[in-house]
């Protein structure tokens, strides 16, 4: 079974692999329930990467699938990279495999990107830089930067305000500023090659964040997180004009579903011409795929 481009409503770029084939969760109890509670949902169920293939499947979407290697900060061990691809690969008429490294593995995260590429298909990579302690443009994260633009996929890096560790005392060790969306600026100027997506509607900093995609070629905003009926103005703004082909579906699954965020975007003043862009188009061409290529 292949991806059929031509048939599919929509590209989610932005969801989450929460839960292991073995029944480990991607977090701690601690930051799982204050990530649950900041997005009030609170008793979600963490669906198997199978569920979200039919999940997906079912409303005619595809979807990016990731976890976050966290480790080095939380002390959590992360789903395996290699488990998340394998099972993507079973569904690849709807889901498209991520991987998370930690940049405090070095040379050794470094060679796992390229094996992940190589040998399981990964089609990009997410950072977290709150949750896995480091500031974008710290040269510790360089080599895997490197790699990553060598290989030709995108790096999506979470921007703005956490849920995860919101309300835990001391946030969880979590700092915010790591996740201020100018900090990417120095990566899009260093790897001007790299293929960057700044995540979530980037509260506090939305206007970095569209100062950077703006200036930068290669970098894109998803608008995952977020109910589309609480983004700043200016980011629909330039969704509709400056940035309407660098913008991208993103729900953030799940702890937001795509039901209730298409359900929001709909009543947003968007283009009609627009539309389509952001749901579909613009990730479609960032992620390399096409009707001839995905068809059978």
């Amino acid at each position: 079974m292949t991806m059929d481009l031509d048939s599919l409503v929509a590209i989610d770029v932005h969801t989450h692999a929460e839960v292991g084939a073995d029944g480990q969760s991607s977090l701690s109890p601690a930051l799982m329930a204050a990530s649950a509670a900041y997005f009030k949902a609170q008793g979600h169920r963490q669906p198997t990467i199978d569920e979200m293939a039919a999940y997906y499947r079912s409303r005619s979407m595809a979807a990016v699938v990731f976890t976050v290697d966290a480790e080095h900060l939380t002390g959590h061990p992360a789903i395996s990279n290699a488990e998340v691809a394998s099972s993507c690969a079973a569904h690849p008429d709807v889901l498209i495999p991520f991987a998370s490294i930690d940049p405090h593995k070095g040379r050794a995260g470094v060679r796992e990107a390229r094996r992940l590429v190589a040998e399981y298909g990964v089609r990009g990579f997410k950072f977290h830089p709150s949750l896995q302690g480091f500031s974008p443009d710290d040269r510790i994260a360089y080599p895997l930067y490197e790699a990553i633009e060598e290989l030709g996929v995108p790096a999506l890096f979470h921007t703005g305000q956490t849920g995860i560790g919101a309300g835990v005392p001391g946030g969880g060790g979590i700092r915010l500023r790591y996740s201020n969306p100018m900090l990417v600026d120095d990566v899009a100027v260093d790897f001007p090659e790299l293929r960057i997506i700044l995540a979530h509607p980037s509260f506090p900093w939305q206007d970095e964040a569209l100062a950077v995609a703006t200036h930068k070629p290669y970098v894109y905003i998803d608008l995952s997180g977020w109910s589309p009926k609480y983004f700043p103005p200016q980011l629909v703004r330039y969704a509709n004009t400056l940035l309407q082909d660098k913008v991208l579906f993103g729900s953030d699954y799940p702890v937001l579903t795509p039901d209730r965020w298409l359900a929001d975007f709909e009543k947003l003043e968007i283009k009609p011409a627009v539309r389509p862009k952001i749901l579909k188009e613009n990730a479609a061409r960032l992620l390399g795929l096409s009707p001839k290529e995905t068809s059978a």
